[in-house]
C-alpha cells in the first residue's frame, strides 16, 4: 500500500517521537510498503534549523526506501505563545504544498501534537478519498494545562475545538496507553474508532552490553562508579531539578554519580541552576545528547535508569524512555505520579521502582537501595528486557500498524501508479 505519514517530526532529530516516526516509516518500507513522510525542517530540541537546511522553504530527500518531503517551519529559540501558534500555522500552510505533491496515498497518517495539523490532513483525506489515523502522542490541551502551560481561557476553547475536530474528522485512532482510551471515551469517542498501539524500542538496537570497558565511562572517568542516568528531553513536564536535589543530598557518597544527557541549552540552564541553588557538580556530570548511534553506548554505561515527570502530569502520559531503559538490561527509577502507565509498566515489569514524583529524598533512597543491592538490581534490569521483548518490541508494533492500516482499506481500492515528486525552489 501507499502511506503518506504526516509527522512533525523526523530524522535526523534525535528524541522525542522524530526517531519512533523515522522506524515506522523505514520499517513499512522494508516491508515492500511505498512511504512517504511529510514534514518539518528539523530542529529539535534546540529549536534551531539544523545548518543544512537553513534558508530553504522545501526540501524533497531519499533515506532507507523512504521519501522525505519537509517545508518551512517559523522556528524560534525562546517560543512564546505567539511564536508556537505561528510555528505550528506555518508547518499547516507550508506542509499541505508537500502533501500535494506526490502519488496519491491509500492511507494518510498523523501524528499528535500538533493538534493544527488535523485540519490539513482532513483536507487531504477528502482530496485523496483515503482514510486518515490519528497517532496521539499526547492529549491536547489536557496535557498543557495540567502543566500550567495553557491558561488563556480563549486559547483553550480554540484547542479544545480542534482537539474535537481531530478526533471527529479521523477515520480511526491510535494512542500508545489504555488510560489515553479511557480520556477519550470521557470525550465520547467511541472504543471502536480507538486502537491501542504502544510506542516500541528496536530491541536489536537497545540491548544488553556491558557495563565494563565502556567508551562513556572511560572518557568521563566514572570505571569505579555507580551511575544514575538520564538521558533525554529537558523540559517543563520533566522537573529533572529532582535529580539534582537527589544528588546534593548524597554528595556523601562519592562512589555515586549522576549524569544528565539533554539538549546543549538545556544542560547550560541546568548548570546556572545548580549554581544558583549551591549545588556542586562534585557528583554530577552534565553533558550533551549524543548522536543516536551512541545511545546503546551511553545506556550501558548507567547501573541504574532515570525516569523523571513532575506530580502535575496528566495521568495518561507515557514517557518513551521507559521502553528504551527496558530493553537496555538495565534497572529503572521512575519518579512519577504513581496513578501513571510509567508507573503502571514499571510495577507490571517489576523492572525497578517507583517513587513520589518532586521527591529528592525518596529518589536518594531508591538509588542508594539498588547501589547497595547490585543483585537486587541485575534481576530488575532482566525483567525489563523480558518484559520490553514481550511488549515492546519493533516488530510488534510495526505488525498492529500494518494490520490497522489494511482494515480500513476497502479491498481494490488501492491508488493508481505514482506520479513523480518535484521539487520546489529552495527559499534564499
Amino acid at each position: 500500500m501507499r502511506i503518506l505519514l504526516y509527522a512533525y517530526n523526523y530524522y535526523p532529530e534525535p528524541i522525542g517521537i522524530a526517531p519512533l516516526m523515522t522506524e515506522l516509516a523505514e520499517g513499512l518500507a522494508r516491508r515492500g510498503h511505498e512511504v512517504r513522510v511529510v514534514t518539518g525542517m528539523p530542529n529539535y530540541p534546540e529549536r534551531q534549523v539544523y545548518p543544512d537546511y537553513r534558508g530553504k522553504a522545501y526540501v524533497t530527500e531519499e533515506r532507507n526506501g523512504v521519501t522525505i518531503q519537509r517545508s518551512y517551519m517559523w522556528v524560534r529559540q525562546n517560543p512564546s505563545l505567539m511564536d508556537r501558534i505561528l510555528l505550528d500555522g506555518s508547518f499547516v500552510a507550508t506542509s499541505l504544498v508537500q502533501a500535494l505533491r506526490g502519488w496519491r496515498p491509500d492511507l494518510l497518517m498523523l501524528t499528535a501534537p500538533p493538534l493544527p495539523v488535523s485540519v490539513p490532513a482532513a483536507m487531504l483525506g477528502v482530496i485523496y478519498r483515503c482514510p486518515v489515523v490519528l497517532n496521539l502522542q499526547d492529549i491536547l490541551p489536557d496535557a498543557a494545562i495540567h502543566l500550567g502551560i495553557l491558561t488563556n481561557p480563549a486559547v483553550i476553547r480554540i484547542f479544545e475545538a480542534l482537539e474535537k475536530f481531530a478526533y471527529r474528522s479521523a477515520t480511526a485512532i491510535s494512542v500508545i496507553t489504555d488510560k489515553f482510551t479511557e480520556n477519550l471515551n470521557g470525550k465520547g469517542i467511541e472504543s471502536e474508532k480507538i486502537s491501542c498501539i504502544p510506542n516500541w524500542v528496536d530491541v536489536n538496537f537497545i540491548k544488553p552490553l556491558p557495563r565494563q570497558d565502556n567508551d562513556f565511562r572511560r572518557e568521563l572517568g566514572l570505571e569505579d562508579k555507580f551511575v544514575a542516568l538520564y538521558s533525554g528531553n529537558i523540559a517543563h513536564s520533566q522537573g529533572i531539578e529532582t535529580v539534582l536535589r537527589a544528588a546534593a543530598l548524597l554528595a556523601h557518597r562519592p562512589e555515586i554519580h549522576f549524569v544528565i544527557a539533554g539538549a546543549a541549552k538545556a544542560v547550560t540552564a541546568l548548570e546556572v541552576w545548580c549554581g544558583e541553588n549551591g549545588i556542586g557538580l562534585d557528583n554530577i556530570h552534565l553533558m550533551a545528547l549524543q548522536p543516536r548511534d551512541r545511545l546503546p553506548s551511553l545506556l550501558a554505561a548507567a547501573d541504574v535508569g532515570l525516569i523523571i515527570q513532575k506530580r502535575n502530569v496528566v495521568a495518561f502520559n507515557m514517557p518513551s524512555k521507559t521502553q528504551v531503559l527496558m530493553a537496555s538490561g538495565r534497572p529503572i527509577i521512575a519518579s512519577v505520579p504513581g496513578d501513571g502507565p510509567a508507573a503502571d509498566a514499571l510495577l507490571d515489569s517489576q523492572a525497578g521502582l517507583v517513587v513520589a514524583p518532586e521527591q529528592p529524598e525518596a529518589l536518594a533512597q531508591a538509588v542508594v537501595q539498588l547501589q547497595e543491592n547490585p543483585g537486587e538490581a541485575r534481576a530488575m534490569g532482566d525483567r525489563g528486557r523480558r518484559y520490553a521483548l514481550e511488549h515492546y518490541s519493533f516488530e510488534q508494533a510495526l505488525n498492529r500498524y500494518e494490520s490497522l492500516f489494511t482494515s480500513l482499506i476497502p479491498d481494490g481500492q488501492m491508488a493508481s501508479l505514482p506520479r513523480t515528486v518535484t521539487s520546489l525552489p529552495e527559499m534564499r
